[in-house]
């Protein structure tokens, strides 16, 4: 009798185990700091007159920029499907060969930062490029890179695996019988695709086109590099311009996360499509036979790795070889230094461990409690994940130079704008939500009875957790500190317009560069950028069966 009141005792407290309420504070407060960028950029609109922001909203510029955003979020979605979409059916449901070696390889442009791709594809293609110097003797004429056509080439072909890892999910999770049934009945592959498998798939092929035109609405260093007027060149470039351009920024940028919001709405419908299959091996058995045409169908996947994988590297490796020394650190002027690996590699590692310390409570929390509180902190941690980052840069700007000068004085803009604190803010806000998920999967899958049988056994809270929660969720920090670390290394807007004067990173150093056309300059950092990236694709690697 006593073992079971024991028992039943070590079950009620692992029940009604809340969560302490400095945690519930303490991770209403990162929330509340999250969400603070955008009260800074409304309360930086408020100073603006009505009739001033309708005439700026209503400028044949401002249309503009909504348009051209909406074109290019609009063809890049599109290109993608038609990209992504067959290449998941082919690696999936027919007898490829070498299936999982193309699955890899047409994951793998995730890694390379679009702005890479388009500081390559110029260095290639533009005035003066190398394979357009190359091709001019022929007789041949490279039609222009910049302008929508280049940017929508550049992004789709850096995006498009979005579209073809969740499509790829769908069809892995696809019960291949329904299929057989539908084939059993005269249907051929292509009515019975289109009558079964597509509908069930949709989701899918959806929730992949929705983040892609998130990715290509708020990407600022493909349309800056191919100099294409959307909303987030636009806000750069007012930002940094004299009499109305805050102003017109301001306005911009309210417009820019007002049409976030519309996608976001849109994803948050169809966020429950089953995405199961995620990683797991493709059937052993492939559903369609290509017959004789098998090897011809690799030259698909081979066509599209050559454009995303194969040139941008090629293009970067081949100047890096002609530059020389002077691409290693040698020569005077815009050389390139260990040192600004260095600071990369430190505010990354100070962000993501920042990172993952706030993350902490809002997790736990998460994970503890079902409650609408507990979702609201959750949820609000990710409008920094989609605001975009030249958008929240501006916000910091506005709060750095303009509130706190208002609110403080000189001395504390002095202190704190363009800081290293300031910067290390901006990528907590960005990537919050990365640490955020990963620690709350590891909490949720703690045994609450564990917890309960260290308070049944005398432990405090705090000794409980630490010695029970922190080493059973210590996993998901780590992956949590990995992910926001990569992340961190290759954001492009909000660091260029933060970081410190003289701190000099990888990303800011491949910008500058690459304004003054040193294009050798840049070829190291960017190949020591899509290294570091590549390393985020080790769990896919991990992941995937062998080949069919």
């Amino acid at each position: 009798m006593a073992a079971r009141e024991r028992l039943a005792k070590l079950r009620s407290t692992a029940a009604d185990d809340e969560t302490p309420t400095p945690v519930v504070l303490l991770a209403a407060a990162v929330a509340a700091a999250v969400l603070s960028p955008v009260a800074w950029l409304v309360w930086r609109a408020s100073k603006i007159g009505v009739d001033e922001a309708i005439g700026l909203l209503t400028s044949p510029t401002a249309t503009e920029v909504l348009l051209n955003s909406l074109i290019l979020t609009a063809t890049v979605t599109g290109a993608s499907i038609v990209l992504g979409v067959p290449l998941a059916i082919l690696t999936v449901q027919t007898d490829l060969p070498f299936r999982r070696f193309w699955t890899v390889l047409i994951a793998l442009p995730l890694v390379i930062p679009s702005y890479i791709g388009a500081f390559a594809y110029v260095s290639a293609f533009g005035p003066n490029g190398a394979l357009s110097n190359l091709l001019a003797p022929l007789g041949v004429t490279v039609p222009t890179v910049y302008g929508l056509g280049g940017t929508t080439l550049v992004l789709t072909l850096f995006v498009y695996p979005y579209v073809f890892l969740t499509t790829r999910a769908s069809l892995l999770s696809f019960d291949e019988t329904q299929l057989e049934a539908a084939r059993t009945l005269n249907h051929g592959f292509a009515s019975a695709f289109r009558r079964v498998i597509f509908p069930q798939i949709l989701p899918g092929v959806t929730a992949g086109s929705l983040l892609v035109a998130l990715y290509a609405l708020s990407d600022f260093g493909t349309p800056a590099i191919m100099r294409y007027d959307v909303f987030t060149r636009v806000i750069f470039v007012e930002l940094n311009s004299l009499g109305q351009g805050r102003a017109n920024a301001t306005l911009l940028s309210l417009q820019l996360l007002a049409v976030t919001a519309v996608i976001l709405a849109l994803e948050s419908r169809v966020g429950g499509a089953d995405s199961s299959g995620y990683g797991a091996p493709a059937s052993s058995t492939a559903m369609v036979s290509l017959g004789p045409y098998r090897w011809l169908a690799a030259l698909v996947p081979a066509v599209v790795s050559l454009f995303t994988l194969a040139l941008p590297v090629g293009i970067l490796t081949m100047w890096l070889v002609r530059s020389g020394p002077a691409a290693a650190g040698g020569g005077t002027g815009l050389a390139f230094r260990l040192e600004f690996a260095w600071n990369s590699v430190y505010v990354s590692a100070l962000a993501a461990a920042v990172t993952v310390v706030l993350a902490l409570p809002v997790a736990y929390y998460a994970g503890r409690s079902d409650g609408p509180l507990a979702q609201l902190v959750e949820r609000a941690t990710y409008v920094g994940y989609a605001m975009p980052g030249v958008v929240l840069g501006l916000a910091l700007v506005f709060f750095a130079s303009q509130w706190l000068l208002e609110t403080l004085g000189a001395s504390a803009v002095q202190v704190v704008y363009q800081s290293l604190p300031l910067l290390v803010f901006a990528y907590v806000v960005r990537f919050l939500p990365q640490a955020v998920g990963s620690t709350r999967s590891s909490v949720l899958g703690v045994d609450r009875e564990l917890i309960g049988a260290a308070r049944v056994l005398g432990a405090s809270p705090g000794r409980a957790f630490r010695k029970v929660t922190l080493p059973l969720i210590a996993p998901g920090l780590l992956a949590g500190i990995a992910l926001v670390f990569l992340t961190t290394m290759k954001e492009l807007p909000a660091t260029i317009i933060l970081h410190p004067t003289g701190f000099t990173t990888l990303v800011t150093y491949i910008w500058r560069v690459q304004e003054a056309g040193y294009y050798g300059r840049g070829a190291l950092p960017a190949l020591v950028l899509v290294t570091l990236s590549g390393l985020s694709m080790i769990p896919l690697l991990r992941q995937e069966g062998d080949d069919g």
